[in-house]
């Protein structure tokens, strides 16, 4: 049986249903308020420098209460998916032109200038041109941002179990001990010593655990790598 892709926006919004905020619309409406703009102007503020702290004044009754997230759900999207969201300066593959055509129409609905893009995706897509799919964000204020638009393909439907071990130190070391038993039982009986039993397995595995635990911690020193939690909204490669 084929498995379906993992659609990263079905994934957000389960991750909405999951962290409910009872209070997101009072929040959102206490801080909304309020020409037709060039795509050259909206691609310089893609790609160009971006502020830390913004607010658009997006016109509340024409927002999409569904497309509306805090940061604690995208928070934990990105470490369940291992993501990252980041300004969408970082961002090295291409904008689609439906997604400027959609913040386009957002400014003309809303007599705004958007500022403040950011973009959750793995983090390779910050570095290259990839095929899986982006979320763009715009900030509306208060720690909610607004789903502008997604483009690409789904993630992989195994992703979220494959980077599982990554979360943090626990799942790791799970994760080796798993491997390292199942390594272990692989070895035929009687290699290492003429009568075989419970004692020489265990020592074998010991062995087996010693030899992963060295190269996983050889691999994550060597190439700077970092556990979901500590990358998601990190612009460092060796974060």
């Amino acid at each position: 049986m084929l498995l379906k892709k993992t659609n990263l926006e079905f994934e957000l919004l389960r991750t909405k249903d999951a962290l409910k905020r009872p209070d997101i619309l009072d929040q959102v409406n206490s801080i909304l308020e309020s020409h037709k703009t060039s795509e050259h102007r909206i691609d310089q503020e893609l790609k160009g420098h971006q502020k830390s702290s913004v607010e658009n004044e997006f016109i509340f009754e024409l927002l999409e209460t569904d497309r509306i997230f805090h940061i604690d759900q995208i928070r934990k999207t990105c470490i369940d998916f291992r993501l990252r969201f980041l300004d969408s300066k970082y961002f090295k593959g291409p904008i689609p032109k439906s997604a400027v055509q959609r913040i386009k129409r957002l400014e003309e609905e809303h007599g705004i200038e958007l500022k403040g893009f950011k973009i959750m995706a793995p983090s390779k897509l910050f570095k290259l041109a990839d095929k899986d799919d982006p979320l763009l964000f715009a900030p509306i204020g208060n720690g909610y941002y607004y789903l502008i638009h997604k483009w690409g393909n789904d993630l992989h439907p195994l992703r979220k179990m494959m980077v599982w071990p990554f979360r943090n130190i626990i799942n790791l070391s799970l994760f080796v001990l798993l491997v390292s038993y199942l390594c272990t039982l692989m070895i035929p009986e009687g290699l290492f010593a003429k009568s075989s039993g419970n004692s020489e397995f265990w020592i074998v595995f010991f062995f087996m655990f010693k030899s992963l635990a060295a190269v996983v911690i050889f691999y994550g020193f060597a190439l700077g790598k970092n556990f979901n939690p500590a990358i998601w909204n990190s612009k460092y490669f060796n974060a």
